[in-house]
């Protein structure tokens, strides 16, 4: 009760309660508002908390699962701070446009990003010292156009298991795309937006840096439990599987030798009796 006491005390000072004017609402956040002051409405911060770390545990076991979770913030508030976030977690991130079929068409996105990777092989080891320096230089700034806007999903082999979305209002393709691939989707939902568009939404204020951030860091910090929890997993499966493999009795070849010749007797293997004619076996051909 406690720890909900300070959470809601953080969320109340980084200002996550101020939600949009009453004439911008959406009605099917009524359940998540509190209430209505000087024509602006207040978002409940029990629910907030209750949304929040419901997502989180979710995050967090699908961190621990070892699968992707893609962070989405291509708001001016939100840029940085995604970028870090997701960076301190080895997660994927976009927060320059939304490329149309990011996820619907990914296998030529992989093309797009695989290109971006190979001209920067090409420009680390010299492969380009043959060319013109005109040619060089539209190569580095194809590769910049390309890395601004694929460099947070270079490392990203196959579609995320989840997307975190900082506004599912302003982020509406990316929402669009990971509801045709059935991808679950979190986010932060304001006062103008369905939440129902939304899996697990979490009434917030997503239009200020300080809301942005507190919730931020405390998805990545769940994700970052999770991701500890499955290393430690996986270092005490190594340990018993090195254990079991000491505790495994060990048979020399010579002591297999012996055996098998003391079962055989140490006399020679029977020859295989083939059926003359006559014998049970087939009859020779008469000349005619």
């Amino acid at each position: 009760m406690e720890n909900n006491t300070s959470l809601q005390q953080q969320l109340l000072e980084a200002g996550v309660h101020f939600g949009h004017l009453r004439k911008k609402w959406n009605p099917k956040m009524l359940p998540y508002i509190y209430a209505e002051k000087k024509g602006i409405h207040i978002i409940d911060l029990n629910k907030t908390v209750e949304c929040l770390q419901e997502t989180a545990s979710i995050l967090k076991s699908i961190a621990k699962s070892g699968k992707k979770i893609m962070f989405v913030g291509t708001k001016k508030q939100a840029k940085e701070i995604v970028t870090e976030c997701a960076q301190r977690v080895n997660m994927p991130y976009v927060t320059e446009r939304w490329l149309g079929g990011m996820l619907t068409n990914f296998n030529t996105v992989r093309k797009s990003v695989k290109k971006m990777q190979s001209i920067e092989k090409m420009l680390s080891d010299g492969s380009f010292d043959n060319i013109t320096k005109k040619e060089r230089l539209q190569l580095s700034r194809d590769r910049d156009k390309m890395d601004k806007v694929l460099g947070g999903i270079a490392q990203l082999g196959r579609v995320p298991a989840a997307l975190f979305i900082i506004d599912i209002g302003h982020e509406h393709i990316a929402l669009a795309e990971a509801k045709r691939l059935g991808i679950t989707t979190f986010g932060m939902v304001d006062t103008n937006c369905d939440p129902n568009k939304v899996d697990f939404p979490v009434p917030a204020n997503d239009d200020a840096t300080k809301s942005i951030a507190i919730i931020a860091n405390y998805i990545t910090a769940a994700i970052a439990e999770g991701l500890a929890e499955r290393q430690a997993e996986k270092a005490e499966e190594g340990d018993e599987v090195e254990e079991s493999t000491d505790k495994a009795p060990r048979f020399s070849l010579e002591e297999e030798e012996d055996k098998s010749g003391a079962r055989r007797g140490g006399k020679p293997m029977p020859k295989r009796r083939i059926a003359g004619p006559g014998g049970g076996g087939r009859k020779p051909a008469q000349k005619k």
